[in-house]
């Protein structure tokens, strides 16, 4: 089996993050909760169109009970040979992904998790075809789901640095 392409991740400041994101989320988690710091982490992705590519952004938003907080931002980019539809899901597979990679951490260090997708739930707007799939997809791998206008990890932190 082939092995996805290893992700680059750094901080908002542009600090490339030189360990596996595994450790490097629970280095943080360590380093956080000896501060005396409760947290909670969610995680969006957002993506842009530009030309005949499509610019993705993945977040993991580390959020300090009543003492604001920070995210780790990993960039990627592929062909665009997808309809919006397929755009959003493909967000959403990115972020489940991650989430699940370091759920086992999260658990372990009773830290909460959201999983965000950019997806309008009004039906006026064209994201909204994407919305019963990606809950479903978010929920059936047994993360917390929210969607616009309470997923700020994809509609404001990811979609600041896609």
């Amino acid at each position: 089996m082939d092995m996805p392409p290893p992700i680059n991740w750094r901080k908002l400041n542009g600090d490339r993050i030189r360990l596996p994101i595994h450790d490097a989320v629970e280095q943080t988690i360590l380093r956080e909760k000896e501060q005396g710091h409760r947290l909670k982490v969610c995680i969006g992705s957002d993506s842009q169109v530009k030309g005949d590519v499509v610019d993705f952004a993945t977040v993991i938003v580390f959020l300090r009970e009543k003492k604001g907080g920070f995210m780790f931002i990993s960039n990627s980019s592929m062909k665009n040979t997808m309809s919006l539809k397929e755009r959003m899901i493909m967000e959403v597979a990115k972020s489940v992904q991650i989430a699940y990679s370091i759920c086992d951490l999260l658990d372990k260090h009773n830290v909460e998790l959201e999983v965000h997708a950019d997806i309008n739930t009004d039906p006026h707007f064209q994201s909204n075809a994407a919305l019963k799939e990606a809950m479903g997809y978010i929920l059936g791998m047994g993360f917390v789901f929210k969607a616009k206008p309470d997923a700020f990890a994809s509609s404001s932190c990811a979609d600041k640095v896609c």
